[in-house]
């Protein structure tokens, strides 16, 4: 039903990825093309240009790669908050027939995680399926002459966006989508805190989101992770800051479970 709901979005976010980083490929490869057919003069001598490569093309244009990218970010993290909100403020105040269904309530909380979670790597999906067809429409358009091959990992480590997305390692990976999941259940708690008590509400769900952020970052920062002077081995410090995303999450979820089925009533 959420993915349903957001579809129109989706596509709408897709859509401008590929005129976005289409666009933006054809015109520099278009441009860099007349310049080696017309040749440049300088001292009565023309200029040797270099073969053109895809990961250069990305390099070149990091704004209108990097503009569509980010702008999806932000419509999810806007969505992370509209997904409950809605339910509550539309017209027909649908989180009430949500409620009432004859099954449990945690189902409403982990429908709406998975959702976000499909939005999340759909996107990311998407757009690592559109790299190779950018490479392909590429060198149609290249003479073999004229460019030279272009590996996976140069073409990501090329763009910031790019590597931000798909980091150069699994456990970078795991950093980045890990901390990203444990906001998403923070916020969802917190709207949770919030429509529980109203506005009293507020103060409570900024400052479980406030212990939240402080719980996962004082291992890093309190106990001096990249401090040569530090009490504790990275190792040592590194599994407690393991040990308190994982208690950070499983806070949050049960909190949310329970909020909903304890405390939220119809």
């Amino acid at each position: 039903m959420e993915v349903n709901r957001f579809k129109f979005i989706l596509v709408g976010l897709m859509s401008l990825t590929i005129l976005c980083q289409l666009g933006a490929m054809i015109v520099w490869t278009a441009n860099e093309l007349s310049l080696r057919k017309t040749g440049i003069w300088k001292n009565g001598s023309s200029v040797m240009f270099s073969s053109l490569r895809f990961a250069d093309m990305i390099s070149s244009t990091q704004l209108l790669f990097f503009i569509p990218i980010l702008l999806s970010i932000g419509v999810l993290a806007i969505y992370v908050f509209l997904i409950w909100y809605r339910d509550w403020f539309g017209k027909n105040t649908f989180i009430y027939r949500l409620l009432m269904l004859p099954t449990a309530r945690r189902h409403i909380y982990l429908a709406k995680g998975t959702a976000i979670l499909i939005f999340v790597f759909g996107l990311v999906s998407f757009q690592l399926v559109l790299l190779p067809v950018e490479s392909f429409i590429f060198n149609l358009i290249v003479p073999s002459d004229m460019r030279e091959p272009s590996h996976f990992s140069e073409i990501i480590s090329s763009n910031r966006a790019l590597a931000m997305l798909v980091p150069a390692n699994f456990d970078q990976f795991l950093v980045i989508y890990g901390l990203g999941i444990i906001a998403v259940l923070a916020i969802f708690t917190a709207i949770l805190i919030e429509r529980s008590y109203r506005r009293v509400g507020i103060l409570y769900a900024i400052l479980y989101l406030a212990i939240c952020l402080v719980a996962i970052q004082f291992p890093m920062i309190g106990l001096g992770l990249n401090q040569r002077d530090s009490y504790l081995y990275p190792n040592e410090i590194f599994v407690i800051e393991l040990a308190m995303c994982i208690g950070v999450a499983s806070v949050s979820v049960w909190l949310g479970f329970r909020l909903l089925s304890k405390k939220i009533t119809v």
